[in-house]
C-alpha cells in the first residue's frame, strides 16, 4: 500500500527535526520554499505540517511563520491525547502487532447507539484487540463501527491498523472526536492480557470519533497500565 506523498514529506521533516537538521526554536523554511524543495504542491506541504503540528513537534505564530517545538516528549511513552493517529502509527508497524480477541457483529446496546448515533436495527462491529509493542502486551481495545460506514472489515484487517483502512482503503476522513480520560485500577482482564498486577494503575480513553460528513464511526474505549504509557496535552498561545 503506497503512503501518501504528504505523509512521506511528514517522515522526513520529523526525522530532520529529530536528528537536528532543523534544531529546536529554529524558524522552519516557509511552505512555498518547502513546495518547492520537495516538488510537490503548497497544500501538500501544509497537510504535513498540520500532522507535525498535532504531534507537538512544531507550532505556528501567526505573522512570523512555523518553528521548531522539538521532539519534547521522545524520551517517554507517552501519547498526544488531541491526534488522531492509532497506535500503528505512534510507535511504527514494525513495532505493533494485534491480537484479535473478538470480531463479531450485534445489534447495538442503548449506550452504543446514543455514542454513534444509530437506529436499533443498525448493527455494528464489535471488537476486542489486544495490541503490543516489539512483542509486550501494551493496550486492550473495545471498539464499536456502524457497518453502514465501515463495509469490508475482515480478521486480516484487523490484525493490522484499521485507521490505514479507513483513510486509505475507504477514503474516509475523520472530523473530530470527544475523548474522556480516566484513572482506574486493574481488572480480571489487564491481569490476563497486559500483565498486570490486581489493582495496578490503569489509564482508560474513551473516545467518539466522527467523519467531515458529521457521521459518528467510533465508539471505543482503550485501555493501558499507567506505567507504560501517559497522556500528553499541547497548548499553545498563538498570540
Amino acid at each position: 500500500m503506497a503512503i501518501p506523498k504528504y505523509q512521506q514529506i511528514a517522515d522526513e521533516i520529523r526525522d530532520r527535526i529529530r536528528t537536528g537538521v532543523y534544531p529546536p526554536k529554529s524558524l522552519l523554511p516557509d511552505q512555498n520554499t518547502l513546495a518547492k524543495a520537495f516538488g510537490v504542491s503548497r497544500m501538500t506541504i501544509k497537510k504535513a505540517l498540520d500532522g507535525l503540528a498535532s504531534e507537538g513537534l512544531i507550532y505556528k505564530q501567526s505573522g512570523l511563520g512555523t518553528y521548531v517545538l522539538g521532539d519534547v516528549t521522545a524520551h517517554t511513552n507517552d501519547s498526544p491525547a488531541e491526534v488522531f493517529e492509532g497506535l500503528t502509527k505512534q510507535e511504527g508497524a514494525e513495532h505493533v502487532s494485534s491480537q484479535v480477541l473478538t470480531f463479531d457483529v450485534s445489534l447495538p446496546s442503548q449506550l452504543v447507539r446514543n455514542k454513534l448515533q444509530l437506529a436499533p436495527d443498525e448493527p455494528v462491529y464489535v471488537i476486542d484487540r489486544l495490541r503490543k509493542v516489539d512483542g509486550q502486551p501494551a493496550v486492550l481495545e473495545h471498539t464499536f463501527f456502524p457497518l453502514k460506514l465501515v463495509p469490508g472489515l475482515t480478521h486480516e484487517i484487523l490484525l493490522g491498523s484499521i485507521y490505514d483502512y479507513l483513510h486509505q482503503n475507504l477514503h474516509l476522513k475523520f472530523g473530530g472526536a470527544l475523548r474522556r480520560i480516566n484513572a482506574d485500577v486493574a481488572g480480571t482482564l489487564e491481569v490476563d492480557f497486559l500483565n498486570a498486577t490486581r489493582g495496578e494503575p490503569v489509564l482508560q480513553v474513551e473516545q467518539v470519533i466522527w467523519l467531515t460528513t458529521g457521521e459518528n464511526i467510533e465508539y471505543s474505549t482503550s485501555r493501558n497500565l499507567a506505567s507504560w504509557r501517559g497522556y500528553t496535552i499541547l497548548d499553545i498561545n498563538h498570540d
